[in-house]
């Protein structure tokens, strides 16, 4: 059997509207819009939460991450599940893992460092351990002593290979992409190989740019966060939407520096000549911020909330012999999704716990389109005429949703200290109650039929009461509680 490669590559915070293929004004991302005219590309996209730790440990195992309690930052760890790294590695596939790492807390000695779920070769940044962030200019310990007490905050630790610190200065985005093609260059020809890519970009603070691209765009940056400049919080709401000056353009120049490193990762692909042999997929960990000025279109919500902006990502997979060009998949995809069919590929046993499914069928009966879109033909329904109607749930404790077919229904406790937080502090809006929508004809969410269709909204209830049980979770609040 021929055992292809695989490339995963997964950013942060990428809003759903920002390629350029969906004629969002300013967004230049050439090379993400060459994978999806040589793939497929999915619009119906999920990752399992609308933040980053837990949705990387569902993907990284292919099981809901509730089934060890992961709802939310306080309770996000990878779990004891067997990873897809491991089983890959098992099997006789080189793994490297380059970039960013956040599925909780870990130090580089914990299960949720590469090293420790199956990763041969590392170099990676503890996000956990810098609120979420990494900084994409500096990494060492002399940054670390300048910042003091930002440190943290900002993110400026040395990053790891293995359980070795190694500290630089220099882009981030490049140092990462640079790793990685170093890693696949190696094993080209070799053997089979799975390299996972997890960028920080295009996570806030984005003006950490270098200074030729400051120049090249004409932008001045704002400082960073340090000790006496102001409280934390103060200056961080002076730092984000609505509030920082060239906000948009920011973000915009690290994404089109993020599409630049991914495309030297396809021309080491082509230099080796093993592009043809290798899946290439590209999501991203949750919905855009609107903190950090992603746009995610039409879709309502952002990350932190269960709104479809908040959990459904851009996700492209190229995949030579099974996802012809230029075709879309509209049937209601996840990032669980991609262990299962990592799997497959490899020629393994599924995975008797895994909650995502081999997606080589579904990838080899997409359709042809010109423009992979929110508004696509008609023709996208098909996938799910002939697949029938499949269920995914989400649960954050404070707020839960599950979609079937394209019925989806949303609770939010909008009382909530975590709701009023995130309204407060990220500047979005969570929703409040029981809220159903037809995705099918308002994508938006904007249409609530819940004391329209109680029956659905019961059926849905239900749905998730048995989803609950099965991982374990207690019962779920609802709007009546």
């Amino acid at each position: 059997m021929n055992r292809p490669n695989i490339l995963l590559i997964v950013s942060d915070d990428h809003g759903h509207a920002d390629r350029s293929a969906m004629g969002t004004p300013g967004v230049r991302t050439p090379v993400l819009d060459r994978l999806a005219a040589e793939g497929a590309t999915c619009t119906d996209a999920y990752v399992t939460a609308p933040i980053c730790s837990p949705s990387r440990a569902g993907l990284i195992t292919g099981q809901y991450q509730q089934r060890w309690g992961g709802l939310w930052f306080d309770s996000a760890h990878i779990g004891d599940a067997p990873t897809i790294a491991e089983r890959l590695r098992d099997a006789g596939y080189a793994t490297g893992y380059f970039g960013k790492v956040h599925y909780g807390h870990e130090t580089a000695a914990d299960r949720g460092a590469p090293p420790h779920h199956g990763f041969d070769e590392s170099f990676y940044g503890l996000a956990g351990q810098s609120m979420g962030r990494l900084h994409y200019l500096h990494h060492s310990d002399d940054a670390v002593a300048e910042y003091g007490e930002a440190a943290e905050a900002m993110g400026v630790q040395p990053f790891w290979s293995g359980e070795e610190p190694v500290e630089f200065d220099g882009f981030t985005t490049d140092e990462i992409a640079d790793r990685a093609g170093a890693f696949i260059e190696s094993r080209a020809g070799e053997q089979p190989f799975f390299a996972m890519v997890a960028f920080n970009a295009v996570h806030n603070f984005c003006w950490q740019l270098p200074d030729d691209e400051l120049a090249a765009r004409g932008l001045e940056k704002p400082d960073d966060w340090h000790p006496g400049a102001a409280e934390y919080l103060d200056w961080y709401d002076g730092a984000i939407s609505p509030n920082l000056p060239d906000g948009r353009a920011f973000y915009l120049a690290q994404l089109e520096l993020m599409d630049r490193a991914i495309g030297r990762l396809l021309d080491t692909l082509d230099a080796g000549g093993v592009a043809g042999d290798t899946i290439v997929v590209y999501l991203t960990d949750n919905g855009g911020s609107q903190c950090n000025y992603g746009d995610n279109g039409a879709l309502r919500g952002t990350k932190y909330t269960l709104w479809e902006g908040g959990i459904r990502v851009p996700f492209l997979v190229r995949w030579p012999g099974v996802a012809a060009a230029s075709t879309v998949v509209s049937e209601p995809v996840s990032a669980l999704d991609l262990a299962a069919t990592f799997a497959a590929a490899a020629g393994l046993e599924a995975d008797p716990d895994g909650d995502g499914r081999d997606l080589r069928q579904v990838l080899a009966e997409t359709t042809d389109a010109e423009t992979p879109d929110a508004e696509m033909s008609d023709a996208e329904t098909l996938a799910d005429e002939r697949h029938g109607d499949r269920e995914l749930h989400w649960d954050c404790g404070w707020q839960w949703a599950v979609r079937r077919g394209d019925w989806k229904l949303l609770w939010v406790d909008g009382d909530s200290p975590t709701a009023e937080y995130v309204r407060a502090v990220e500047h979005t809006s969570t929703g409040e109650g029981l809220i159903l929508t037809d995705l099918a004809g308002d994508p938006g969410e904007r249409d609530n039929l819940a004391s329209r269709r109680p029956r659905l909204v019961a059926q849905l209830t239900r749905a998730h009461e048995r989803w609950r049980q099965r991982v374990g979770l207690p019962p779920a609040p609802t709007s009546g509680d």
